[in-house]
């Protein structure tokens, strides 16, 4: 196919230069570094019209009147053709676009940028854009499917990957080229070129060969290659038939296949052998425009394809054989000429290209060292060949079936191959290939081997220097080493004791493992083993005085740190990377191929200790949709985790099963898109992510030294940005992140019991303030649920809570609940309580738990013993002390509860005194409590009634009605008081150290009493109506009007109204009806014992008098809580 390379012309400055035609072949148009955008009318047009886009311009596509173009401000620009108005801008990426292209139609424009990114944009509607992430390195160039299903991307991560445009998804993906960090450095652009119209085939550059991938099946089908051609192929376009394909090298040369009989109908050379980095064809078929990395533009013409275009009649096509074979014999008469050298202006006919290795290379026999082909039949009368001049121009050939272009050559015998059936189900992926955890790839010239918590080792292989350094980040540890690296060592680990490395084999050399012990005694601190031949390493780690390595040969060889081989065991799959931490070692593999860009991973968790056990055993290991492993390793407490390529982090949880929980995504603190932090560690206490930020890339680079920044973690629950979901959060973290004491202790390893206790301690308070929020929400069964998780003494402080929120029905249920756990901790603690201390502590806390709620649940009790007195002191005091902290901010009622938890859970407080012998000034009965402290009577009364609602109403008492006496129990706090010393003359004598037959004792009478509550006397009801409440006094006064304003209403609704109005009194009337119900029988009780009575209104006589001194003492602060003092009631 002789042709005629016109001179170049001077386009645009040094730099990338790009070149197409219009549709209606009237313009040149190219686009080079100076930012212009020229438009020659032919080469040579000595006065070009042109377009400034910007500073530079990278790329631009022409369709439909419509110029777009990727300039150096990263913008995607539209213009108007050929006016060149700008039109506005189609989209925008975080650096500039190397790369764009138009659809088929002119509907779509794809284009492809230095941030990773692809972008399809519709040309009408620019805020329609679907975005393709994967890439993983800057795009080299985008192309789209002809049928519009498809796209085809390039990248320096060394892939070329076909989307699903709709789906956004990658369909296949094949690690075909050399990987580098910028598109500068590429060897080659790699412009990939879809067959147009039939789209039968993809071209894709691939060092100096053009892979052709069938659609549909995506299998590699051919490779056209040339031996003239020596350095790597830079772009590729198709003739607009489809049959022929043009391709252009970093070296200059140009060279024209014809792609069914894969020989190569044309070369041409570039003159001043500059590389070719623009490729087009005219629509007619007939000419080529090129240009250079120079800004220059030059011009194949009299190609002569254009025989093959549509516009061309069918009885053109057809040639007789006779024809066809005259088409060669006017260069005959040049075969000499031609077989001296290569011609300026023409060049040599086609030669056959052998797409298979193992073809028969008999033919090159016959082809001289131009290509030029002197015996035409003895290249076609082959094997494959049937007939040497039964040749022809097929309309079908080349093309589906119901495209009715493009023409082939073909055997007209050879009748055509049964169609293969088209798989459409979903592709495999491209298995993730195994990686050192903290390691940065290998082809970086400059890279680190290994980053943890330990230290770092970097790797160094440039002209200059072949050498490894190793820094340890606490020199204590060792000194920094510099180590010359003449194995090429690829792999490293470092921990505590040692340095391992590992390199892989060559043809003359095994796969070699060396390790530094440093830490050894001994004078010889170095080993080295080389592996069976030909199995090489793929992953290696180092644990507490072992090592293990990770094989191609899917085994794992274990060594101790020494040197000694202790096992070594199959893997089930190829592994895809391996950590150690202390005992345990992970693995992780490939357990079966990924389809749709998934990657089916398998994890296996061993632990050597005195006891080898394995934890996990091919479990998958779970990634985000279309994502690989980035990094794994263990915190430094010693719980696995991972990173996917997603950015997000997984912990394994111990206590679900040794399920993985996503506890953070670091993609949301990246401010760009092309932005990544590359892990370093993770730690559980305190809750730290150490992380290297790497602006625009994926890795950092060694110098200089990139700075860690610690990144907090978060649990990916719903509605994070409510109160309830935040304090959700918080918990969940709290305790997945604290699993791993219960681990170390079972590991027989010590653990930081303060630590755990403050974990414990956060834990109570995140529940608190969840189960306040709850029933500030009224949601009393998520109530209930919070309840569930707390501990006894947060129970009860959650009673307390509920009670003075009046929710009757909720502080029931907690006190049946917490009855129910202290039961069913009595059932299970050993019957032998006094042969050791703890079996006493055991008991306590049970003790505490069982009194606390027979002491809500029975308050009706009006006759105890002497020694119930003293308890029910210890138990006024420690009331007193708890309200005091509750009418505090609320960190003081967070603290409270927590207060004595790591020593003893018996009775939280905030002063840990002994109380055994001394007066109680805060001890309260009826209404000296109401002053002291209101609020806690109110809602210990309210839980007191609610108890006690499922009791009989004893006779007698200021209620009336028998019926309606449960509802009139919370009126008085002295039965919850006497009910209270049962449980505090039990823990409190017990802080004493005093018998236990003494604290039992009235606890057994106590639940006994509690079963069958016995009516009270008239004598001792009488005596206990002495010391009234102020309300009582109240309401006794005021009871006439109100039932005269509501006669209808029974005795509960008549407290209740009364209730509400003793409320709307000021703090000073209350005060005043106080005093008033407190005087007289003060005074009386001081007659009674000066007669030396010593019955037990006596009894309540000097404990009264001591409350009035509680008051005065009190009296101040009490004043800001003085509204709940309308709950402190006495039963009467």
């Amino acid at each position: 196919m002789p042709c005629e390379r016109k001179p170049m012309r001077y386009g645009h400055s040094e730099g990338h230069t790009e070149v197409c035609f219009d549709d209606h072949s009237r313009f040149i148009v190219t686009c080079g570094n100076d930012g212009d955008v020229r438009i020659w009318e032919s080469l040579d047009d000595d006065d070009p019209k042109f377009i400034t886009v910007g500073e530079k311009a990278y790329s631009l596509a022409l369709k439909n009147g419509k110029l777009v173009t990727a300039s150096s401000n990263n913008t995607v620009q539209i213009h108007t053709f050929p006016d060149g108005e700008p039109d506005g801008i189609l989209t925008r990426f975080t650096t500039n676009a190397t790369h764009v292209t138009f659809n088929s139609s002119g509907s779509r424009v794809a284009a492809g940028s230095s941030d990773f990114l692809v972008k399809v944009v519709e040309v009408s509607d620019s805020s329609q854009q679907k975005t393709l992430r994967g890439h993983e390195a800057p795009v080299l160039s985008v192309t789209f499917d002809p049928k519009e299903d498809f796209l085809a991307s390039s990248s320096c991560d060394g892939s070329v990957v076909v989307w699903n445009i709709e789906e956004q998804t990658q369909v296949v993906s094949w690690p075909l080229l050399q990987k580098t960090n910028d598109v500068s450095n590429a060897k080659s652009l790699c412009r990939l070129a879809w067959q147009p119209r039939a789209a039968k085939f993809l071209a894709v550059p691939v060092d100096t060969k053009v892979h052709l991938y069938e659609r549909g099946t995506w299998d590699h089908v051919s490779t056209l290659t040339d031996d003239l051609l020596t350095q790597p192929v830079n772009v590729v376009a198709w003739s607009p038939c489809g049959q022929f394909l043009a391709a252009g090298s970093v070296g200059g040369a140009l060279t024209l296949w014809d792609v069914s009989s894969k020989l190569c109908v044309e070369r041409q050379k570039h003159e001043k052998g500059f590389t070719v980095c623009g490729l087009a064809w005219h629509p007619s078929g007939s000419q080529i425009a090129y240009t250079d990395t120079e800004g220059c533009l030059g011009l194949l013409d009299g190609l002569g394809v254009s025989t093959a275009d549509a516009s061309v009649p069918k009885a053109a096509v057809k040639k007789t054989v006779k024809d066809y074979d005259a088409l060669f014999d006017d260069d005959d008469d040049d075969d000499r000429v031609m077989d001296e050298g290569l011609s300026d202006t023409s060049s040599p006919v086609k030669k056959r290209v052998a797409a298979d290795e193992d073809e028969d290379d008999e033919d090159d026999v016959l082809i001289p060292s131009t290509g030029r082909v002197r015996n035409r039949g003895a290249i076609l009368d082959d094997e494959n060949s049937l007939d040497t001049g039964s040749l022809k121009l097929g309309p079908d050939a080349f093309r589906d079936d119901d495209d009715d272009t493009g023409s082939a050559v073909v055997p007209r015998s050879v009748p055509l191959a049964p169609p293969r059936p088209v798989y459409e189900g979903p592709m495999p992926s491209a298995p993730q290939k195994a990686f050192q955890s903290g390691s940065t790839p290998a082809h970086l010239t400059h890279r680190f081997m290994m980053w943890n918590s330990v230290g770092i080792v970097r790797g160094y292989n440039d002209e200059q220097d072949n050498a490894i350094d190793v820094e340890f980040h606490d020199t204590a540890v060792h000194h920094a080493m510099h180590l010359t690296n003449s194995l090429g060592h690829t792999m490293a680990d470092i921990s505590q004791e040692a340095v391992l490395l590992a390199c892989s084999s060559t043809d003359e050399l095994a796969s070699k493992l060396q390790c530094l012990h440093f830490s050894s005694w001994d004078t010889n601190k170095e080993w080295m083993v080389d592996l069976p031949a030909g199995e090489d390493a793929r992953a290696l780690c180092l644990g507490a005085g072992w090592a293990a390595v990770a094989t191609s040969t899917l085994m794992l060889r274990l060594f101790s740190i020494g040197g000694v081989q202790r096992d070594i065991f199959s893997l089930p799959g190829p592994v895809v990377c391996m950590v150690a931490h202390g005992e345990q070692l992970l693995i992780v593999y490939h357990r079966a191929t990924g389809f749709d860009g998934e990657q089916a991973l398998g994890v296996q968790l061993l632990q050597f200790g005195r006891r080898k056990r394995q934890i996990m055993n091919g479990e998958p290991l779970p990634l985000s949709l279309r994502s690989h492993l980035t990094w794994l390793g263990f915190t430094a407490e010693g719980t696995p985790c991972y990173v996917d390529s997603d950015g997000v982090v997984r912990l394994l949880n111990r206590s679900l099963g040794n399920t993985w929980t996503p506890v953070c995504n670091t993609r949301e603190t990246c401010k760009s898109r092309s932005d990544h932090y590359w892990v370093v560690g993770v730690h559980e206490n305190p809750q730290q992510l150490r992380c290297i930020p790497c602006k625009g890339s994926r890795y950092p680079p060694t110098l200089p030294r990139p700075a860690v920044a610690i990144l907090p973690f978060k649990l990916p629950l719903c509605q994070t940005a409510t109160e309830k979901g935040q304090m959700e959060e918080q918990f969940l973290r709290s305790v997945l992140f604290h699993n791993h004491y219960s681990f170390l202790s079972s590991s027989g390893y010590e653990i930081d019991e303060d630590g755990q206790s403050r974990s414990q301690k956060e834990q109570q308070e995140l529940l608190m303030k969840m189960f306040a929020l709850s029933c500030k929400l009224e949601r009393e069964f998520r109530s209930v649920e919070l309840a569930e998780l707390m501990t006894h003494n947060v129970v009860t402080l959650a009673i307390r809570y509920a009670s003075r929120s009046r929710r009757m029905n909720l502080a029931q249920r907690l006190s049946d609940m917490a009855l129910e756990r202290a039961n069913q901790i009595q059932e299970e603690e050993p019957e032998e309580q006094d042969q050791e201390p703890e079996h006493k502590a055991i008991r306590r806390n049970s003790g505490y738990d069982q009194s606390e709620v027979t002491g809500g649940r029975h308050s009706n009790r009006h006759n105890q013993e002497e020694e119930e007195e003293q308890g029910q002191e210890l138990g006024e005091e420690e009331d007193g002390q708890e309200m005091e902290t509750e009418e505090t901010p609320e960190s003081r009622k967070r603290v409270n509860p927590f207060a004595k938890e790591a020593v003893s859970p018996v009775m939280p407080s905030l002063t840990p005194i002994g109380k055994v012998g001394r007066s109680n000034p805060f001890k309260v009965f009826g209404s000296g409590k109401a002053s002291a402290a209101s609020g806690q009577n109110r809602g210990t009364n309210i839980l007191d009634n609610m108890a006690s609602s499922r009791k009989s109403a004893p006779p007698g008492g200021s209620a009336g009605k028998p019926g309606k006496g449960p509802v009139l129990k919370p009126l008085a706090p002295r039965p919850k008081s006497k009910t209270q010393s049962t449980l505090l003359q039990m823990t409190g004598t017990k802080t004493a150290n005093k018998k236990p037959q003494g604290s039992t004792e009235p606890a057994a009478d106590q639940r006994k009493q509690a079963e069958v509550p016995p009516p009270a006397s008239p004598a001792d009801d009488s005596d206990n109506k002495r010391p009234k409440t102020g309300f009582q006094l109240w309401l006794e006064e005021n009871r006439k009007s109100i039932v005269f304003d509501q006669p209808d209403m029974e005795e509960t609704d008549v407290i209740r109204e009364a209730m509400g109005r003793f409320r709307t009194l000021s703090a000073e009337d209350r005060l005043a009806w106080t005093e008033r119900a407190k005087g007289p029988s003060g005074d009386d009780l001081k007659k009674r014992k000066r007669a030396g009575g010593e019955d037990v209104g006596g009894e309540n006589g000097r404990e009264e008098a001591e409350e009035n001194d509680a008051k005065k003492k009190k009296k101040k602060p009490l004043d800001s809580a003085s509204k709940l003092s309308a709950f402190a009631f006495d039963k009467n």
